[in-house]
């Protein structure tokens, strides 16, 4: 849709089609796509009912803020002023433009797949991690989102740890994940891998957004057993580490590795090593050997 800027409130940046940030202004008119967001440090928003609405994302995600955390700023009003249409005047749709369904494929070195115990604990950098130390090895790597709210940024940390090979839910029609049928986003998970191994990557790694709270990602989660072949679990502090192994245990999909923000404190992370009985690497150590040791013991059954 198209909007007009009424007032500035958090998001006083919108990313442009190169992914450059622009600055914002009052009365500025902005293309974006109608969505929902889920962020527990961020917004909640859903789609607006009228022609007031949010900015949710920098990506250009729009709806209606419904919380927000208490350290946040009010969301940046728009004015909806219309749909952008084709030449038949058809609105317009993502969905318009998602990649076909690739033909199934398995990397040859596997797919790995990292969660979180929540927004913020660090998910991202793991992952880009993992790239970066396979990358490094002289691998061909892809990476992709497979959950989560448009934006460019964990696009970007893919490609400068030196993913070969990125796609995400973007290329699959959808603006944000959040409410979207379990079906679709396992489909969209799957065939995120698919197209990144027919696009030559011999390994995968995947973000799944949010934490293992939330609906989406733990359904996702729930679905890891076949279809990963380690699953990397990213945190903020110890006791999260043991809540999330617990978690995955039960959805029957064993976690490797723990990292994430965890990892700043070294007493944290001798506590989330000692809890849970798994190896507890920081982002650079998985960049200097952890990456490639994983690929190691994904070979040996869990």
């Amino acid at each position: 849709m198209l909007t007009r800027v009424v007032e500035l409130g958090a998001h006083d940046h919108v990313e442009n089609t190169h992914g450059r940030r622009v600055r914002l202004y009052s009365e500025d008119v902005v293309a974006g796509a109608f969505g929902n967001r889920y962020a527990t440090d961020y917004y909640e928003g859903y789609l607006p009912t009228g022609t007031e609405a949010h900015l949710l994302t920098a990506g250009g995600v729009v709806g209606r803020v419904a919380s927000a955390h208490a350290r946040r700023r009010e969301p940046t009003v728009l004015e909806v002023l219309g749909l952008l249409a084709d030449r038949s005047g058809r609105p317009l749709s993502l969905d318009d433009y998602a990649m076909a369904p690739p033909v199934p494929a398995q990397p040859e070195l596997g797919t790995f797949v990292v969660v979180g115990s929540s927004m913020g604990a660090g998910k991202t950098t793991t992952a880009s991690a993992l790239a970066r130390g396979w990358s490094d090895a002289g691998l061909r790597v892809g990476a992709g989102k497979a959950t989560g709210s448009g934006s460019g940024k964990d696009r970007w940390m893919y490609q400068d740890a030196g993913a070969a090979e990125i796609v995400d839910f973007l290329d699959f029609g959808m603006a944000s994940t959040f409410g979207y049928p379990p079906q679709r986003l396992r489909a969209t998970m799957i065939g995120i891998r698919d197209a990144l191994v027919a696009r030559g990557a011999s390994v995968v790694v995947l973000e799944i957004a949010d934490g293992l709270l939330q609906e989406e990602t733990r359904g996702l989660a729930a679905g890891l057993t076949g279809f990963a072949d380690g699953v990397v679990l990213a945190v903020a502090d110890a006791l999260s580490a043991v809540a999330g192994v617990g978690i995955m245990a039960d959805l029957g999909a064993p976690v490797r590795v723990v990292s994430g923000l965890v990892t700043a404190s070294p007493l944290a992370s001798r506590e989330a090593a000692a809890a849970t009985g798994l190896a507890v690497l920081s982002p650079a150590e998985l960049i200097a050997g952890g990456a490639l040791e994983l690929l190691s013991a994904a070979a040996v059954p869990a």
